[in-house]
């Protein structure tokens, strides 16, 4: 265990201290805040459920069962067990381009929360894929440049994210499909 955190710590270094650029100090803390993307992400949102297609409606709401389910898991329950600290709190020398943020970083929410998304958009909307794993690369890698995690908490996040994107899509489609053929079952007996 000891070898796998002097890892994590060393790249921690590589991505937060060694590859630094005048262009990802100013790019990472602002694709990294949460406070910017929120109105414009409610929004995109309510749209897909009010005024959506079917696929839209169903994508919106398992949008918001997946990531309000990775938010709880990681916030309220891995992360007071786990207690791993950031590296904001654990390391000098570490470069923080943003707020300290919470005391323990594992896993990462921004990465679990986004990833989750993410995946759920993806699986709707396949044409649009490699945004969506951008998206979710780009701010899972932020929270490592801009000094608030580690690599492990973003790796552990975004699997977390997938994971949870996975089981909600996968109950959606027991779901669908046990609705169908108790339509169809119906429709056989008129």
């Amino acid at each position: 265990m000891e070898t796998l955190v002097q890892i994590d710590t060393a790249l921690f270094f590589f991505l937060n201290n060694t590859i630094t650029n005048f262009l990802f100090d100013r790019f990472m803390p602002f694709i990294t805040n949460q406070w910017i993307w929120a109105l414009p992400i409610l929004i995109v949102w309510l749209g897909m459920l009010i005024f959506g297609n079917k696929k839209a409606r169903i994508a919106s709401i398992i949008l918001l069962l997946s990531v309000s389910s990775s938010d709880l898991i990681c916030a309220r329950i891995i992360k007071p067990s786990v207690k791993r600290l950031r590296p904001s709190h654990s390391l000098e020398n570490s470069r923080l381009l943003v707020k300290k943020g919470g005391k323990y970083g594992f896993p990462s929410n921004h990465a679990a929360n986004i990833t989750t998304a993410m995946a759920v958009l993806t699986f709707f909307y396949r044409r649009f894929k490699y945004i969506f794993i951008s998206l979710a690369a780009i701010v899972s890698f932020s929270r490592i440049y801009v000094g608030v995690h580690y690599p492990l908490d973003v790796i552990a996040g975004a699997s977390l994210g997938i994971l949870l994107a996975l089981s909600w899509i996968t109950m959606w489609i027991i779901i669908s499909n046990r609705i169908m053929k108790e339509s169809n079952k119906n429709l056989s007996i008129k």
